[in-house]
């Protein structure tokens, strides 16, 4: 089933019995929905008791009454794959492949752009956000609502290349939002920076509830997408034809022309914001780390002009800390990872994971094939690659080809029985990596000088190629369990 926007994708879902639940219960976006989908689908992370379980639409929202909110869509690799039709454990490979054989994204006219069915103009006096968006409120900490599976779209001021991110966005007002960079490269940062040199506002787009191959695409980074580079080619890749684009009604900026919703505004210059100002709680919201984030006192500032969507909109959202999160920025940072290593050593790497454990982005594991005595050591450089792959990556577990990657108890076996911490532990101290890791900060550590500056450390859990008869790994008999027990592999071949 070809799915080219959210509905498709949705539609594509209940072909499966175990990949989505709907309900007809009243919610509330003040903690409700996102309490619910803890226990329901949302692993990651999160705090537990949860479990990694089905989406999961709410069809009643508490002052929405014509919106629908869809969470948790990306929450499992193996739904992942059915929505792209790709194996899970392939998933990094291909995305690589996407972002090596891209397909540019057009622009269609408006008559053909479901996303201005619905237009609200900010200058309107009954105009407001937080009544025209069903936002949810994660916990009774959080500065605000807050979206955040919203599709910044913007274009550099000066030499007009367009680049597509997800920020964290929160609701400030009827007619503002925030709008967070985290410290690091970020192109829409670098454009709306050079904007406010220049004294102009940026324009620009968020589109929430795309199809999956967007929002997938949408979380990829440099260097693997250098500046100039808009990952909407990627989905286009994925999809096997171009995303469609629609010109904006009130800014100069295109917007996913299949979009739920759209929100059309400017990032203004000169001026800043207290993230969370409403309520001065400290807080932002929960993070990929699996705690709150705190509150940054410099967001920019958008100004919003209008919101415009479908008939009858599906919201789409996620919680930060949940296994969504991990899919959608993990599943990119593999290619990264993979495409970095594969062009200095092909054909020795043969996957990459990165962990849910590790929200997507502090852990990963790379499984290695020694071949020969020379390859020895060169799986600790394709550690040293994944590192400069992905600023954020913390740790790196190395593993032979015959340990299963996506597996946390065969990984820890391979560490239990292949790994020695004085012989295989390598660190690299006093290196840039992410602030919302609490470890990372001058409190937690005497020789961390500054927040978001970690010890980045490979754990080398392969065997030396020289030993690898002594640690070969019990064989058993190769049978087809279907014969005996046909219940339990109904679309599975033979293990």
């Amino acid at each position: 089933m070809q799915k080219h926007d959210l509905r498709s994708a949705i539609d594509s879902l209940k072909t499966f019995s175990d990949e989505l639940i709907e309900t007809d219960e009243e919610v509330s976006l003040d903690g409700e929905l996102t309490g619910v989908y803890r226990y329901i689908g949302a692993w990651g992370t999160v705090q537990r008791p949860t479990r990694l379980g089905p989406a999961m639409i709410f069809n009643r929202i508490k002052g929405h009454p014509e919106a629908r909110v869809l969470i948790g869509l990306l929450s499992s690799r193996q739904r992942i794959g059915r929505l792209l039709g790709i194996a899970p454990e392939k998933l990094g490979w291909a995305l690589r492949d996407s972002v090596n054989n891209p397909i540019p994204p057009i622009t269609v006219e408006s008559d053909k752009a479901l996303c201005q069915e619905v237009v609200h103009h900010a200058t309107d006096p009954s105009f407001d956000l937080r009544k025209l968006v069903p936002t949810p409120v994660s916990t009774a900490r959080d500065a605000g609502p807050y979206i955040t599976l919203g599709m910044c779209y913007a274009s550099h001021p000066e030499t007009g290349v367009s680049d597509i991110t997800i920020h964290r966005i929160c609701i400030q007002g009827r007619d503002e939002l925030s709008i967070f960079f985290s410290p690091g490269i970020r192109h829409i940062a670098a454009m709306a920076t050079r904007a406010n040199e220049l004294g102009r506002p940026l324009p620009v787009s968020i589109s929430i509830g795309v199809d999956p191959a967007i929002e997938i695409a949408t979380c990829f980074e440099p260097p693997t997408t250098p500046f100039g580079y808009d990952e909407l080619s990627i989905a286009g890749a994925l999809r096997g034809q171009p995303v469609e684009m629609v010109k904006c009604l009130t800014v100069g900026e295109r917007a996913i022309a299949h979009a739920e919703y759209v929100i059309e505004g400017e990032i203004m210059p000169g001026t800043l914001v207290q993230e969370d100002q409403n309520n001065n709680s400290g807080c932002s919201l929960p993070e990929f780390s699996g705690y709150t984030g705190l509150a940054y006192s410099a967001c920019r500032l958008i100004k919003v002009k209008a919101v415009t969507h479908r008939k009858n909109p599906i919201m789409q959202t996620c919680m930060s800390p949940s296994d969504e999160y991990v899919s959608m920025v993990g599943i990119p940072n593999e290619a990264c990872i993979i495409d970095m290593v594969e062009r200095a050593m092909p054909g020795r790497l043969l996957n990459a994971y990165s962990s849910s454990s590790g929200g997507g982005e502090f852990m990963a594991v790379l499984q290695f094939k020694k071949s020969r005595d020379t390859d020895e050591g060169r799986q600790r450089q394709a550690a040293l690659l994944a590192f400069a792959a992905n600023a954020e990556l913390k740790h790196v577990f190395l593993v032979d080809e015959d340990v299963d990657i996506f597996d946390a108890n065969d990984v820890l076996w391979a560490m239990s029985t292949r790994y020695q911490g004085n012989v295989d532990t390598i660190f690299i101290p006093g290196v840039r990596c992410h602030p919302l890791d609490p470890s990372q900060s001058p409190e937690y550590s005497y020789m961390g000088y500054d927040r978001g500056v970690t010890c980045k450390t490979i754990f080398d859990c392969t065997v030396p190629f020289r030993l690898k008869e002594q640690f070969a790994r019990s064989e058993f008999m190769e049978i087809d369990p279907r014969r005996f027990a046909p219940g339990l592999f109904p679309d599975e071949g033979k293990k």
